[in-house]
């Protein structure tokens, strides 16, 4: 009788564990904060803050025609912006320290889903270049990248998605606002020169000087696997390309570490090879004095104002500040007339003085 009594026990909370199960499964995939299975429920408070787990869901579900990329040196545009300047329904879907890996991750998604992409706005940063590609800054939940449903149980019985992504915003509701999901923390006391030296180390000088071709296997090898093949295959779909403008802090590390020719040379490579392509646009941001020189525009060595997204935005739509001109155009500057621009001013900076306080 005890026995009996005791299977009947341990039978009722199996029963109310799978019904637990069952129940959390569905709200999951009712809601479903990732995206995973379907676009966003009309009203539902979406958090966004999760890049590595809500971009793929984004890419493949939601309505947009063209696509902004890359690390943190994007997370500041506001999409609205591109809607206003070039007529374009635009997703942000960055990644903070974004390796070539991690944008062709997500390409792939992007161009597997069905959407007509009209423009994809790709920013380059030149240091993720020269790591491997299958590289990517931080492990990515597979099951949210593949089509295996079946690995889906690390989404659907997940308790930090509930508790964090479905219940609390509706304890706590607030309207998402696509146009600027991702965007960094900083407040305008965080844009100053003072906070940005204080946060600054300069590294350890390095006496070797790195070859000019030191970074070109590598570029050329993330180039050929991770980026190319997509501005390849997507000849109908226009790639603008764009590398930020880091602060002049940036170039003292460059300075410091005895690699300016390859860096230089690295920038060159990139938008040569790019801007081969007929449906690719680059444009260089990295020499513009009035951004990079003042540190009052950044709230570290290498992340500027939202200002300068919107500035950036505008040469998109403009067409040709900052735009690197292909062979035979006359619109734009050559690379090399933007290299030798750089050079100069990383030459001729006095880094001893801005480091000293002075």
């Amino acid at each position: 009788m005890k026995q009996s009594a005791f299977r009947k026990a341990v039978a009722g909370l199996l029963g109310i564990f799978i019904l637990g199960c069952i129940l959390a499964m569905t709200l999951v995939i009712i809601v479903d904060p990732f995206f995973h299975y379907h676009k966003p429920l009309k009203g539902f408070p979406y958090l966004i803050d999760n890049q590595l787990s809500q971009n793929p869901g984004m890419a493949e579900h939601m309505e947009y025609d063209s696509v902004i990329l890359g690390s943190s040196m994007t997370v500041n545009f506001q999409t609205d912006r591109f809607k206003e300047l070039m007529g374009l329904n635009t997703i942000k879907l960055s990644y903070s320290g974004a390796y070539p890996k991690d944008q062709s991750n997500i390409m792939k998604i992007i161009f597997d889903s069905g959407h007509e992409v009209k423009e994809v706005f790709l920013g380059i940063d030149v240091i993720t270049y020269m790591g491997g590609v299958d590289e990517t800054k931080y492990p990515i939940p597979e099951y949210l990248y593949d089509d295996n449903y079946l690995n889906d149980i690390e989404y659907v019985l997940n308790k930090d998605v509930i508790l964090n992504y479905i219940l609390r915003p509706m304890a706590d509701p607030d309207p998402t606002n696509l146009s600027n999901v991702y965007a960094s923390w900083w407040t305008e006391e965080y844009y100053n020169k003072e906070w940005v030296l204080h946060n600054y180390e300069s590294p350890q000088p390095v006496e070797e000087k790195a070859p000019a071709e030191e970074y070109l296997p590598g570029t050329r090898e993330n180039l050929d696997v991770n980026i190319c093949p997509y501005i390849e295959q997507n000849p109908d779909t226009k790639f603008v390309v764009f590398f930020p403008p880091y602060s002049i802090l940036f170039w003292n590390d460059v300075v410091v570490g005895n690699h300016l020719e390859a860096t230089l040379a690295q920038y060159r490579y990139l938008a040569e090879r790019l801007n081969a392509y007929d449906n690719v646009e680059v444009y260089f941001f990295p020499d513009r004095e009035d951004i990079i020189l003042d540190l009052n525009n950044y709230a570290d060595y290498s992340h500027y104002h939202p200002r300068y997204n919107r500035f950036m935005a505008e040469c998109f739509a403009d067409g040709s500040t900052g735009l690197v001109s292909k062979e035979g155009s006359k619109k734009g500057k050559t690379i090399d007339e933007y290299l030798s621009h750089m050079k100069t001013i990383v030459q001729n900076y006095d880094f001893e003085e801005l480091l000293s306080g002075e």
